[in-house]
């Protein structure tokens, strides 16, 4: 079994590449690889798509990558193969983004990716720190999580689903901020699990784990 992280240039994929490696390897889980091969992505039995920065530079980044994307969709439409996005990587499966630019995303999962705005003015944006999580939806990646469960979190912008059955999980941050989104093979995390601690690896090691 293979795992892809990909990488597109946008975003320090040293920790991730930990945390993968170590929980396939409690697990049993196969192979962890970081690329950017096309054929690669597209012949791995997983994907994985991290982020940091902007929407419209990830974007753009991926893009460059001449036959990444292609690959990708055709690893996780195609074939059905479980799919996980981190931080901007999950963004980006929305309709569109509007940080800087209205800027047009997968669209696997309906909505839109907006600014954070607290009812409470004096929060700061970006969203940074640990936060807890509240489940709104059962999932396999999910299982041993509970409502309370901490994750890191850094970002100033949050996807707001199209469809409420495609939050999984949010967290208050005087309203509410969308923490993971999914469907059939495809999951996303607003914040990083591999930066998580406990929470986080055991995530990784139910996304590993996935059979949808």
């Amino acid at each position: 079994m293979l795992t892809a992280l990909v990488d597109y240039e946008s975003g320090n994929l040293h920790s991730a590449q930990k945390a993968f490696e170590r929980m396939a390897r409690e697990g049993n889980h196969g192979d962890v690889v970081v690329t950017s091969d096309p054929a690669t992505v597209a012949r791995a039995d997983r994907v994985v798509l991290p982020g940091d920065g902007a929407f419209p530079s990830c974007r753009a980044a991926l893009i460059r990558h001449q036959g990444l994307f292609e690959a990708i969709e055709e690893a996780v439409i195609g074939k059905g193969r479980p799919f996980l996005g981190i931080c901007i990587g999950m963004q980006m499966l929305a309709t569109r983004g509007l940080e800087f630019q209205p800027t047009d995303g997968f669209g696997w999962i309906p909505g839109e990716v907006r600014r954070i705005e607290p009812a409470d003015p004096a929060l700061k944006v970006p969203h940074m720190g640990w936060n807890d999580l509240e489940i709104d939806r059962p999932h396999p990646v999910l299982e041993g999580t509970s409502t309370g469960d901490h994750a890191y979190f850094v970002h100033s912008y949050h996807f707001r689903v199209g469809q409420p059955e495609h939050l999984l999980a949010h967290v208050d941050y005087a309203g509410p901020i969308t923490a993971i989104v999914g469907r059939d093979n495809i999951v996303g995390t607003q914040f990083h699990p591999e930066k998580s601690q406990a929470t986080g690896l055991r995530l990784i090691s139910n996304f590993l784990g996935w059979a949808p």
